[in-house]
Parts: structure tokens; C-alpha cells; sequence
């Protein structure tokens, strides 16, 4: 009985560390986010370990990801872009303001 308690709890702490955590954001430009161009507007970002999901409606755009922990929480959400050979601004990293998550993009 123990061991079959002890095996649930550590199923559920693996699944709770695995599970992902949704923020909202709002890009003023359009932006290249995994080689898709996202039009300027309001995405809800869901993030797990490895990969960053921007939704928006029904359209939704996948992006592998780093994710770092900073020592205190950002006043606001913020990024830092690249512009690709076209000009077009292309999305390095997202510090998510309320929180000490930033992301980093990876091609």
C-alpha cells in the first residue's frame, strides 16, 4: 500500500513538473517567431521545458526554446530581436514580466 502511495506522488510531481505554463503577451510588430511571421496582436504563449506554443485564434506557431530562471521576477514583459536578412524582426528572447522566466529562442 505504501509503495503503490509513494509511486502515485511521484507520478504526480513528475507530471506537475512537466506541465506547462501559459502567459499572455502582446507583440506591437510583426514578428518571426520558428520561421513563421506572426502578425501584430495578442497571443496567449504556452511553455514547458523545451518548446514555446504562441496561439492566436485557432492558428497556433511551435518554437524550440531555453528556458532561464532570473533571480528576481520582471517588472514587464519584454523582448530582444534580430532582424533576419529581409528586415523582418525576428524573435531572440522574452523576458515575461510578473514572472522570472525568460526565453530563449533557438533556431
Amino acid at each position: 500500500m505504501f509503495k503503490k502511495v509513494l509511486i502515485t506522488f511521484a507520478t504526480l510531481a513528475v507530471a506537475m513538473a512537466s506541465a506547462a505554463t501559459t502567459y499572455k503577451v502582446k507583440l506591437v510588430e510583426p514578428t518571426m517567431v520558428s520561421g513563421t511571421m506572426l502578425k501584430a496582436g495578442d497571443y496567449k504563449v504556452e511553455v514547458t521545458d523545451t518548446r514555446a506554443v504562441f496561439t492566436a485564434g485557432k492558428h497556433a506557431t511551435e518554437a524550440k526554446v531555453k528556458v532561464e530562471t532570473a533571480s528576481e521576477k520582471f517588472n514587464a514583459t519584454s523582448f530582444r530581436y534580430d532582424k533576419d536578412t529581409q528586415g523582418n524582426l525576428k524573435l531572440q528572447e522574452m523576458k515575461i514580466g510578473g514572472s522570472n522566466m525568460k526565453l530563449l529562442f533557438v533556431d
